[in-house]
């Protein structure tokens, strides 16, 4: 691949190696907020600060007013389900549409798109002539949107800051749609409760000026290369046979597939703890999101200031985030449960950005849009799909049953996965002391026989 003009070729990782990192020298260099010296980025990252808000906006307005409109929580959940479904039926159709086009005049297509949608739905909202079938209806399109601007976005990237600054780039970008996770409900509620949910709609629409002018005002010349995909046949299954190829990247994907389906449905879980286990209400909910919320932009945060994204990190953070789950199922109080929500969400953070990282550090970028459509629609699709599942287990068993489920779940995934990562990796178990204290760790098949005793 090409990292930029005059840049030497660089060759596809090996499978086998664990770290999917930059050079020693540029992690030596790197900061939290490394990557925001690139001008391009630094456009693309506040652009995205604004929009992200507005996001969260409309997300908190549509659930509202369908709920206003038809008093019905199935309502709710078909709207989302229907944001969510082209994602699920369409998404690695759109990660070929990425490969073979431009990613920046593609985003600014798809940014105007859900403007749009954005807008006429203020409009309906404001003169009084929505009904729940246009609300369906913009739910749809804006996944329709989002199945090319996901992938996009994602594999763009990549192209405003190099592989070296990669890392710290993801990370940042998950802090900033953390931050307007804490903001834009909040700014929401005061609009909904102020002037209604239509002017949510609006402003929203509005936000999406700023990532457009970013885009817009971005140096071309200093992006990062890369080819691009011819058009041709049975490019769908090209990417799907390149994943399968990659034990690095098929079973990261794996792993977030079991961790998205059955361990992050949080709506699911803290509902039924603020109401069932705790009686809080909707002031508890609130609050388990917002803790969750500053756990995860934690996360993220130091997850910018690592210089790496190793498949060990990935394993033993989704084996400690399965373990917290189980842990809060049997928090005795409301406060102790709070307060767990916190590395909760710091964990959840770290699984998604180390594998969101991996997965873009080690691909070819001539796939680098199919692939990432593929993750992006395991990890989206996967909620949605367990969503019926958990809430069975929930409502059967309890929420703490339904908790721990997805906690242990979660650690079978991580600690089946990492042994096939390290068989994959010519790596061992190693159990052994050191100092006194016991040690297991991984090392390579011919250290471990060498250490091994002399019959």
């Amino acid at each position: 691949m090409s990292t930029g003009p005059g840049a030497a070729s660089v060759p596809a990782p090996d499978p086998h190696d664990k770290p999917t990192a930059p050079d020693t020298a540029t992690r030596r260099t790197s900061s939290m907020f490394s990557s925001l010296r690139i001008r391009n980025y630094r456009l693309f990252f506040l652009g995205q600060v604004v929009s992200n808000i507005g996001t969260w906006m409309q997300r908190i307005a549509q659930d509202w007013l369908v709920l206003s409109l038809t008093g019905s929580a199935a309502a709710v959940g078909i709207t989302t389900a229907l944001q969510f479904l082209p994602m699920l039926l369409f998404g690695l159709y759109g990660g070929v549409l990425v490969d073979r086009l431009r990613k920046r005049p593609t985003l600014i297509v798809t940014q105007v798109a859900m403007a749009l949608t954005s807008v006429v739905l203020a409009v309906l909202v404001l003169t009084d002539r929505v009904e729940v079938w246009h609300i369906y209806v913009a739910a749809f399109a804006l996944g329709l949107a989002t199945v090319v601007d996901n992938p996009a976005r994602q594999a763009f990237v990549s192209e405003l800051v190099g592989p070296g600054q990669l890392q710290n780039a993801v990370s940042l970008n998950s802090a900033n749609f953390q931050s307007a996770r804490l903001v834009g409900p909040a700014v929401a509620g005061l609009l909904i409760t102020g002037v209604g949910t239509g002017w949510a709609f609006l402003l929203n629409g509005l936000s999406f000026v700023a990532p457009l002018a970013g885009l817009l005002l971005m140096r071309a010349r200093e992006l990062h290369a890369v080819e691009r995909a011819p058009r041709g046949k049975g490019q769908l299954r090209e990417g799907l046979r390149y994943v399968a190829g990659r034990p690095d990247l098929l079973w990261p994907i794996v792993l977030t597939g079991f961790v998205g389906t059955f361990a992050f449905n949080f709506p699911v879980y803290l509902s039924a703890f603020a109401d069932d286990v705790f009686h809080g209400g909707a002031g508890a909910y609130s609050m388990f999101n917002t803790l969750m919320a500053v756990g995860s932009l934690a996360g993220a945060l130091l997850a910018a200031r690592r210089g790496t994204a190793r498949l060990r990190l990935l394993v033993l953070a989704a084996l400690a985030f399965g373990a917290l789950e189980i842990l809060a199922a049997g928090a005795p109080e409301l406060w102790m449960f709070a307060l767990l929500m916190i590395p909760v969400g710091l964990f959840a953070m770290t699984v998604n950005v180390t594998t969101n990282t991996s997965i873009q550090m080690s691909t070819d970028p001539a796939v680098r849009g199919r692939v990432m459509a593929l993750y992006m629609m395991v990890f989206l699709g996967g909620s949605p799909v367990g969503a019926p599942v958990v809430g069975w287990v929930t409502d059967t068993y309890g929420a703490r049953v339904g908790l721990a489920a997805g906690g242990a779940v979660a650690m079978a995934a991580a600690a089946v996965i990492g042994l096939v990562l390290a068989r994959v990796g010519g790596l061992r178990l190693s159990v052994g002391w050191h100092r006194g204290h016991p040690r297991v760790r991984f090392v390579p098949r011919e250290r471990q026989e060498a250490l091994a005793p002399v019959a």
